[in-house]
């Protein structure tokens, strides 16, 4: 095994963890799931709809997970599907799914915007650009493996 940079990947897939950990710890504060809170943080991101093929490409998470999510959310009357285009579908907040965003994922969306206001310009813009690269070499390697 070689054992080149061992040490910063620990670090880098320890800290990976710890973020999703403190994501999770944040659902649960909101009394929603991780997935639950995946799919309306994805909504609310799109200014209160989007396609239902967006939450599937951005959050990383499994199109059953998202639907499950989904179904349940419509059940709640949160939520609803329309057809948009050919087979595709939107995703469109209620009225009432608009106020429980509010008292949900907005609430997390304000905490990351207060956790930014921590940080120069400078700082924010190395993290993205570092992650970006980390994310795409890491791409390229898994494509060859």
């Amino acid at each position: 095994m070689n054992r080149n940079h061992r040490n910063e990947i620990h670090r880098i897939n320890y800290l990976t963890s710890e973020m999703e950990a403190l994501y999770h710890q944040a659902s649960l504060k909101l009394g929603i799931t991780d997935s639950v809170s995946i799919v309306l943080y994805t909504i609310y991101d799109a200014d209160d709809e989007c396609l239902l093929s967006d939450v599937y490409k951005k959050s990383g998470i499994s199109k059953q997970t998202v639907n499950s999510a989904i179904r349940g959310l419509e059940a709640d009357h949160i939520l609803y599907l329309e057809q948009y285009t050919g087979r595709a579908k939107k995703i469109v907040l209620t009225d009432k799914g608009k106020e429980y965003v509010q008292k949900t994922v907005a609430r997390l969306y304000e905490a990351e915007v207060r956790a930014f206001d921590t940080w120069s310009e400078e700082e924010i813009n190395t993290y993205i650009q570092l992650m970006g690269k980390y994310a795409d070499c890491i791409r390229k390697q898994i494509d060859i493996l």
